[in-house]
């Protein structure tokens, strides 16, 4: 019971890492960081990404146009650029290595202290992930508040509002948290003993069973002493 309490611990924060990886890749690449609602033209939607400004007509649809030069960008999309980039990068290379710590995988059954070792690094992999996931978000969603109640932006001027990408990198940045923290439990909660039965030596549990079948065999070998009696003894 113990045992697969524990595999569901680790898939279930595998799982959720996998997620969040999934959904800071999207993030990454999604041109809809902050959102502009002209109210003047209703039919015009613009939204502004990492890489890309984009307008949204109902004629012509969305076009696109990259920005010319990383260097002209604002700090906080430089630098959200690089962050996104870290947190994809951490994120795989968490998946690589907690995946061959699973107990699910055949892969080092002997080695137990190995695979919790990569366990614990793949979660501290995800931890590192998820921050760097959360804080290029966090400083934009920072970056557009502050401009929002800027006083000395005429009311007439339209402001830039969150966008679904904001929302969908955060999810991405607490669920590499959550799955990192799944998979660094299972790995100290087997290393501080309470999963011990599970992690049985093979080469002890063999012996164990070897000398249980010998005490067994000459148990039953033995003649009871009641048997012995009538027969005649020869000197």
């Amino acid at each position: 019971m113990a045992l697969v309490f524990r595999v569901a611990m680790q898939f279930v924060g595998i799982l959720l890492s996998l997620l969040g990886w999934v959904l800071s890749i999207i993030t990454t690449f999604l041109p809809h960081w902050k959102n502009l609602n002209l109210d003047l033209n209703e039919m015009e939607n613009w939204t502004v990404g990492l890489w890309q400004t984009c307008v949204t007509q109902e004629e012509v649809g969305m076009q696109c146009k990259d920005f010319d030069s990383f260097l002209a960008l604002p700090a906080e999309l430089r630098i959200s650029r690089i962050l996104m980039f870290l947190s994809n990068g951490l994120g795989f290379l968490g998946l690589l290595v907690s995946g061959f710590g699973l107990d699910c995988l055949r892969i080092g059954e002997r080695q137990q202290d190995v695979k919790k070792q990569l366990l614990i690094l793949g979660g501290i992999l995800f931890w590192t992930a998820g921050v760097t996931a959360l804080v290029p978000v966090s400083w934009v969603a920072h970056r557009t508040v502050q401009e929002f109640w800027d006083e000395t932006i005429p009311e007439i001027v339209p402001r830039w509002e969150f966008g679904e990408a904001l929302f969908i990198g955060w999810f991405a940045g607490f669920s590499l948290l959550l799955g990192g923290c799944l998979l660094n439990w299972a790995a100290w909660a087997l290393a501080s003993g309470h999963y011990a039965v599970a992690e049985t030596p093979p080469h002890r549990l063999h012996l164990e069973m070897k000398t249980t079948h010998l005490k067994l065999s000459q148990k039953g070998s033995a003649v009871p002493s009641d048997d012995l009696v009538g027969f005649p003894v020869t000197q």
